[in-house]
């Protein structure tokens, strides 16, 4: 059965030009200090019913357009593909926010025609990864799921969360670089809050201005290129 640990009823701003429900998945595989769903990580709450769950969606129908599925990180639950095939079913649009270290489980989906939108976080420059994220991680799978996303023929964006010293200003050219003819890049401001996995004062968000300089540079690169947060 999928983990689904929390759910905001209604988002403007999670599924591009439409209404949606997000569904917050539990668990992940990356300690990101930055989190702002640290508690998704190691959750020990109670879980949605899923019956209910659905119930609760079909209701919202004359209100929402889609359902974003996020986390924690959706592609670890063993029953994703099953419970996307459901909302597809019931005539939703989907969404997946992804941290790209199962390219398996986006292939699938998209293979097969149940997901409708990909939003992947690419962390830090690939030679980072593993002090940015906290855990080893396996580079090829997220540079397959890059390829894999942008080949897709989705609708898909790329975004970065960014914050000293964790990334630095070249970091996020060097990452642009790697997915350069993207349809969509965004840069995520930090925001310190309880919920960080590592909130201890040490992460140092960047103001507007220097990251409206750093887009200059890139977003010819790009179909979109903008800044979040």
């Amino acid at each position: 059965m999928i983990k689904i640990a929390g759910i905001e009823k209604l988002s403007t701003i999670d599924y591009p030009n439409a209404l949606c429900t997000v569904l917050f998945t539990a668990g992940c595989n990356m300690l990101c200090q930055y989190c702002h769903n640290a508690d998704l990580i190691d959750f020990k709450g109670k879980l949605s019913d899923m019956s209910e769950l659905l119930v609760l969606l079909e209701k919202r129908k004359k209100f929402i357009d889609a359902v974003c599925i996020s986390g924690g990180e959706p592609c670890l639950q063993n029953d994703l593909y099953i419970f996307i095939a459901t909302l597809k079913e019931k005539g939703f649009r989907v969404k997946i926010d992804t941290n790209g270290t199962r390219p398996d489980v986006l292939k699938n989906v998209i293979d097969d025609s149940l997901v409708d939108y990909i939003a992947m976080d690419i962390k830090a420059p690939f030679a980072d990864y593993n002090r940015v994220t906290g855990v080893l991680t396996n580079i090829e799978n997220i540079q397959e799921s890059i390829g894999v996303i942008m080949s897709s023929g989705l609708d898909y964006e790329f975004r970065t969360t960014v914050c000293r010293p964790l990334i630095e200003p070249e970091d996020i050219i060097e990452i642009a670089d790697y997915i350069k003819g993207a349809k969509r890049y965004y840069i995520q401001r930090f925001k310190e809050r309880q919920s960080n996995y590592k909130s201890d004062n040490t992460l140092v968000t960047y103001n507007k201005e220097e990251l409206e300089e750093i887009i200059k540079q890139i977003k010819d690169w790009f179909g979109v290129c903008g800044m979040k947060g």
